[in-house]
């Protein structure tokens, strides 16, 4: 997972879910996207694990705001948010589970 650069902020509402209260991975998937599957079950496998973590999925395609304005290119795409919805590492493709938990160390 690379650091940010853009430093990007998504609050609550522009999310349209709760962020974690630690943090939040948040991953835009479509529809026919096999390594989007694979992310989730990750993802979800990892929020479960870390207390105060939650994973938000986004369909890219009915998000097309956020996937501009987040210059998302391709799915499956990890963002890790810090506690305050922050951008702090992204990761495009199916990322590794140690380098998700590695990453939500900069988050939390």
């Amino acid at each position: 997972m690379r650091v940010s650069g853009d430093g990007a902020t998504l609050d609550e509402q522009r999310l349209g879910e709760s962020l974690g209260r630690r943090a939040t991975l948040v991953q835009f998937s479509s529809a026919f996207c096999a390594p989007c599957r694979a992310t989730r079950r990750i993802l979800a496998e990892i929020a479960g694990m870390v207390p105060g973590v939650c994973h938000v999925e986004i369909d890219a395609e009915a998000r097309l705001d956020l996937v501009r304005a987040l210059g998302v290119v391709r799915t499956p795409t990890v963002l890790v948010l810090d506690a305050h919805g922050r951008e702090v590492r992204r990761a495009a493709g199916q990322p590794r589970k140690a380098d998700v938990i590695a990453a939500l160390g900069a988050a939390v």
